[in-house]
């Protein structure tokens, strides 16, 4: 492995055990020397060595103990790898399946590709997720911006029809009565934020505007009622997909919201195709996970997989956790 890149034939090959994938890790998190997560203290640590016992082992593999506070750690603590029974090389394994497929991988497929239970799967998806949620921006994202809506769901079915009927007495289903709204906020050749949102209103997307663009960007919109009220005073140009006006010019500028409507295409074809469903109080994940890798697509698999594994630090995911939010 050259530069800390890995590849699927390569972990298959050199993280055949989880005592090499401890090593990797070790080399990932700490270049320059073990580091105590209890004080601090940078290369000022020894690796203990197990011993055997009448019953076990006295020290697990991969414990290193701190020369200042004399505390014991391993490489894992204070990750989301920390506490987990699975073994390293699957983590790095399911990371890499994730980070590659442009389209997502679901926990049935990893659950038969890392021989682990359903249930473990689901939740080692739902922590890596976790981990590919992007900082806050230094700064706000400027020059070229599209913005648009889109609704996630299947089609809904007549007892869960929306109140009111029509004129014939017939029930009156609104085409997004069972789906949710998700905006998305992308950066022409850049970087793409999405949010999902009860309602497409308004007062729920000003603050998601104001947050992540600047003054002096330009907005470019299709020609919904909703998002031509929120940008009072910015830039604003608008495509009418009414009269099917897809694409213009305007002083050499392109008029258009092809390029998110692309980012919605992959979306779709996700959630739709590998997912099938997602509840939408984990929805916010699987945003996270799509936003991840199209913010990433300029690099190689293995580089966005390293990219991922070093977010691993400083997060925990516990499972009632991900049940709640």
């Amino acid at each position: 492995m050259e530069n800390g890149e890995i590849n699927l034939i390569e972990l298959a090959q050199h993280f055949s055990d989880p005592e090499k994938a401890r090593e990797y890790l070790e080399k990932l998190r700490w270049p320059d020397g073990p580091v105590c997560p209890k004080c601090g203290e940078v290369n000022n640590a020894y690796r203990l060595k197990p011993t055997d016992s009448k019953k076990d082992k006295h020290v697990r593999p991969g414990v290193w103990k701190c020369g200042g506070c004399r505390e014991q750690f391993t490489v894992t603590v204070g990750t989301i790898f920390e506490d987990s029974h699975i073994p390293l090389n699957k983590w790095l394994l399911a990371y890499h399946l994730l980070c590659a497929s442009k389209k997502g991988m679901s926990a049935h497929q990893l659950h038969r590709m890392l021989k682990v239970t359903y249930r473990s799967a689901w939740f080692m998806a739902h922590r890596i997720r976790y981990t590919m949620t992007q900082e806050p921006l230094s700064s706000k994202l400027g020059g070229i911006i599209e913005i648009d809506e889109t609704y996630i769901g299947g089609k809904p079915r007549h007892r869960n029809a929306a109140a009111g009927t029509n004129y014939r007495g017939q029930a009156k289903v609104s085409p997004v009565a069972n789906k949710a709204a998700v905006v998305a906020v992308l950066q022409r050749g850049g970087r793409v934020q999405s949010k999902h949102v009860q309602r497409v209103t308004a007062e729920n997307l000003k603050p998601v505007i104001e947050a992540r663009i600047a003054e002096d960007a330009r907005i470019i919109t299709d020609s919904s009622t909703v998002l031509g009220s929120v940008f009072m005073g910015r830039q604003h140009d608008q495509v009418n997909h009414t009269q099917k006006e897809y694409v213009r010019y305007e002083d050499g500028v392109c008029i258009s919201t092809n390029t998110v409507e692309g980012y919605f295409g992959i979306l779709k074809r996700g959630i739709n195709g590998v997912y099938h469903h997602v509840g939408q109080q984990h929805l916010h994940r699987y945003l996270t996970e799509f936003d991840f890798r199209y913010n990433s697509r300029k690099e190689t698999d293995s580089m966005r997989t390293v990219q991922a594994l070093k977010s691993s630090t400083g997060k925990r995911l516990m499972l009632r956790d991900s049940k709640q939010n």
